[in-house]
């Protein structure tokens, strides 16, 4: 079982603030309101969706690369980290 089904409703709880979070970025436009409490909450959610690429890294890493049942599964989750890192960082 993929560690994204084990952590399901944990992970759509953080889907779910972000969108929220999303949300309140826009109530802030159309509020006008100024360009620094903009920017705050746009921080906000660069934070929160770091935090969770960390996590899904992080999960990743312990179910598809150490925990892997042989060789072969650890090169393919070692392969699908290392494109989505250089996805990430582009």
């Amino acid at each position: 079982m993929s560690h994204t089904v084990k952590e399901k409703s944990k992970l759509l709880a953080r889907v779910r603030r972000l969108r929220g979070q999303v949300d309140a970025i826009e109530r802030a436009l159309e509020a006008e309101l100024g360009c620094g409490e903009v920017l705050n909450l746009v921080a906000s959610i660069r934070g929160a969706v770091t935090g969770l690429t960390a996590e899904l890294i992080e999960d990743h890493i312990r179910d598809h690369i150490a925990g892997a049942a042989n060789p072969r599964e650890r090169a393919e989750g070692a392969d699908e980290l290392i494109e989505v890192i250089r996805t990430y960082v582009k």
